[in-house]
């Protein structure tokens, strides 16, 4: 049986309303070939997620909001309920992750993404969505990409396994650049069978 339910300790909403939400822009406002804009060591991200994965081989999804905040030096990531509670929080700092979740003690590890794994029951590639968000990253080959709008550039595979594709994109009036609106990340795993993350980027802003 399929559960559906929003991030652990708070009530969940209708996942369709905020899928729905994630498609706002099409590819079709934006020209054809349009790379994304440079990448910002500084950022500061809010949105939308929805997760689906499986756990004792039975389908789940979670979904909520996230504000996402980074420097060179050092990333924070918080995840709301679609209430608005705070559910989890992340900070990375060089050598050390640390995540916390309501109602638990904390939890540190060296590996931000093995510990998001072993926390949340379910991959969440924080290293990698540090230039993923923002349209670029390391391809499976090793060699750096720079996402366009458009459906011949719109997909890579990462060297850790996730088909990252950039499905939706948005003119941003205030700097006249277009930057990914809708990201969408799969990856097959052992530990929670086939992972769907899809994210809905709804405001950028420089720290």
């Amino acid at each position: 049986m399929s559960k559906t339910r929003a991030f652990p300790g708070a009530a969940a909403l209708c996942l369709a309303a905020l899928l729905g939400g994630c498609a706002t822009v099409s590819q079709d406002a934006v020209a054809p070939d349009t790379t994304a804009p440079a990448y910002q060591s500084s950022i500061e991200i809010d949105g939308r997620i929805s997760v689906q994965y499986e756990q004792d081989d039975r389908p789940q999804s979670l979904h909520g909001s996230f504000f996402w905040k980074q420097t060179a030096q050092e990333l924070n990531l918080e995840m709301f309920s679609p209430l608005g509670q705070t559910v989890a929080t992340i900070n990375v700092k060089p050598g050390i992750a640390t995540l916390v979740q309501s109602g638990r003690a904390p939890q540190v590890a060296a590996d931000v993404d093995a510990l998001a794994a072993q926390s949340l029951g379910w991959p969440l590639p924080v290293s990698g969505m540090r230039q993923w968000l923002q349209g670029s990253g390391i391809d499976a080959s090793g060699k750096p990409f720079v996402a366009k709008a458009g459906e011949n550039d719109a997909s890579f595979t990462t060297r850790d396994g996730w088909r990252v594709t950039y499905a939706n994109w948005e003119n941003d009036a205030a700097s006249g650049q277009t930057r990914p609106k809708r990201i969408d990340l799969t990856r097959s795993t052992t530990q929670a069978g086939k992972v769907a993350i899809r994210i809905a980027i709804d405001g950028w802003k420089k720290p």
